[in-house]
């Protein structure tokens, strides 16, 4: 058995073609990747090769545009295996259940997750912004001693499995689904009652940063904030955005740590913010 995917399509690929294929996801038993134009009139043969050197996957998908639209979802085509989106994923001894078609969903932030879960207090109330099929707010509730999670995300289908998820791991005494908008939620349920605020969605950091500083506590607390941050200094205008936002609400704002979390593009990073908003 080859032992990596370019390995097994040596000799059916050439050099050049070897090179340009790039690195794909798993996600329970789906992989998917991401193929150039270059590769496409050979995407059944790439897929099926990626099932033999990784015998547990029974579908591979093509990722074929970008994650797009008002749920952050991306267009999947099925090139090996069968016709199907839908899977079980394991992380930090958790459970979740899935339509990688219908949800947006990466397992590239499970040492994320983990570590964001390390970091609650026993008896914090946490709110999730942009809470998806309820990775962090699950992992969270297995991992630490949260007195509340309050899981909000505004996709029909991610709720459904939301919901699933959290009956699946047996957290429901702790992490409250909630189907809606952020910004509404917030504004009519949830104000000034976290100690922590989670905004895993960078696409949004910004945008929703006031409504994170809103579900606070009055005393104030930790935010953690996702952006996008470009070399050579990928963390300054996220921290001048917040500082200028908080100020601009006389609150004050100190940065406790500052991660690149992953690669985005070239020279551009996906990254965290923990900020303790006084």
């Amino acid at each position: 058995m080859s032992r990596n995917l370019r390995e097994a399509l040596k000799g059916k690929l050439t050099d050049d073609e070897l090179r340009r294929l790039r690195a794909f996801d798993i996600i329970g038993d789906i992989a998917v990747i991401k193929l150039p134009d270059e590769l496409l009139p050979k995407k059944h043969l790439i897929g099926q090769a990626l099932m033999r050197v990784h015998r547990h996957v029974r579908t591979v998908l093509r990722q074929v545009g970008a994650v797009s639209g008002e749920f952050r979802t991306r267009e999947l085509e099925v090139i090996a295996g069968g016709p199907r989106t839908e899977t079980t994923y394991h992380e930090g001894g958790c459970t979740f259940k899935a339509d990688l078609a219908r949800v947006y969903f990466s397992p590239r932030l499970a040492h994320e997750r983990l570590r964001i879960a390390s970091l609650v207090k026993p008896g914090e109330v946490v709110t999730n912004l942009f809470a998806g099929v309820g990775c962090y707010s699950i992992i969270i509730a297995k991992h630490s001693r949260a007195a509340r999670v309050y899981s909000i995300d505004k996709n029909p289908n991610a709720f459904k499995y939301m919901c699933e998820n959290i009956r699946i791991n047996k957290v429901g005494d702790r992490v409250a689904p909630i189907l809606g908008d952020a910004r509404e939620v917030v504004k009519a349920q949830l104000a000034g009652k976290a100690d922590r605020v989670l905004m895993p969605l960078p696409e949004l950091a910004r945008k929703f940063f006031d409504v994170a500083l809103l579900a606070l506590k009055p005393g104030g607390g930790i935010v953690h904030l996702y952006d996008f941050g470009e070399e050579p200094e990928p963390f300054k205008k996220s921290l001048e955005f917040v500082r200028a936002t908080a100020g601009a609400s006389g609150k004050k704002v100190e940065l406790c740590e500052s991660r690149k979390v992953r690669s985005y593009a070239p020279r551009v990073y996906h990254v965290v913010l923990d900020l303790k908003i006084s």
